[in-house]
């Protein structure tokens, strides 16, 4: 049996069915020729998303992604280093002396997964550093993501691939330049880096990186072209956090700050959450109080799924892949 007929068959009510209906929804959004955007919070590149991730970016159901730094290089971590994670299933039952210890072997813990640094985060400095110093002694400045782009299509990791490519969804990103904005990145390990090389003085210029709101600038750019009254962009929420607050608000900023007319809303809106809304959580929010920021429509399709988005996610993915 087919993993969408199982699914359909089995997921019909409460956050199940949200499941399908999003699903569904997402999958008429594109038929009738629109775009998609997908957010990307929490460690969901450590959580290996990008098996299933790399191939609908692989299969153009993918038109843009914004996400946080961390899931940005955690997906170039687990390409070079995955031999060297450890899983750690009993994790709640960690003392503080077994996390020291995990801090000594230099084994950095994700709930259940341990990032090894020397082997993924040193491995990765040494290369990326190179890239960074060029570019500043060139007086150029690129974007974090365009870093990366630089470095994976210039195949100097290839060696050090320990997954099959095909599951990067970094490296099917950059084979295809697809727009990737990243607010908020000196919050991640190679942004704490890049502030070190700039405070020794590796790299003269901080600007040699690009900043957010020059990404906000790009992503509005990005929106103005893409979306049109004929074709909107959808908004596949994973998670919470700046990763979905930051490129959802391009709307409200075009319509209400630059005062321009005829750029639509988000055609498409879901969410996978675990936040809470009555704690005045923006990220549990659920969809129509967007209405009122100017982001959605009382009419954009709207769909919210409470769970677990590693679970979620790539059953929808596996949906709209017709699997």
């Amino acid at each position: 049996m087919k993993v969408t007929e199982f699914l359909k068959n089995q997921y019909r009510h409460f956050n199940a069915a949200a499941l399908i209906d999003a699903a569904e929804g997402y999958k008429t959004h594109l038929a009738n020729g629109n775009k998609m955007l997908v957010t990307l919070a929490g460690a969901m590149s450590t959580a290996e998303l990008g098996i299933s991730l790399a191939e609908m970016i692989r299969q153009d159901k993918i038109h843009a992604i914004s996400c946080t730094g961390a899931n940005l290089e955690e997906d170039i971590f687990n390409l070079v280093a995955h031999d060297f994670y450890e899983r750690i299933p009993h994790y709640r039952d960690l003392t503080a002396q077994d996390e020291e210890d995990l801090l000594n072997r230099h084994m950095n813990r994700v709930t259940d997964t341990c990032i090894p640094e020397m082997e993924a985060m040193r491995r990765i400095e040494d290369t990326v550093l190179k890239f960074w110093e060029k570019a500043d002694q060139e007086c150029k400045a690129y974007f974090p993501h365009e870093f990366f782009y630089q470095i994976l299509l210039s195949g100097e990791l290839e060696q050090y691939y320990q997954i099959d490519p095909k599951n990067s969804w970094m490296l099917e990103a950059a084979k295809k330049n697809l727009p990737i904005f990243v607010p908020g990145w000196e919050d991640s390990t190679l942004g704490n880096i890049y502030a070190g090389h700039v405070i020794s003085g590796d790299i003269q210029n901080v600007h040699t990186m690009k900043t957010g709101i020059q990404y906000m600038m790009l992503l509005a750019d990005w929106y103005t072209q893409t979306a049109k009254e004929e074709s909107t962009i959808g908004f596949f929420q994973i998670g919470g956090g700046i990763a979905g607050d930051f490129p959802i608000c391009v709307v409200p900023m075009l319509h209400q700050d630059l005062q321009r007319t005829g750029v639509p809303l988000w055609g498409y809106f879901a969410q996978i959450s675990d936040s809470t809304t009555s704690y005045g959580s923006y990220s549990g929010a659920v969809p129509n109080e967007k209405i009122t920021w100017g982001k959605l429509g009382k009419d954009t399709p709207k769909y919210i799924i409470e769970s677990d988005a590693t679970i979620v996610a790539p059953l929808i993915f596996a949906i709209v892949l017709d699997l």
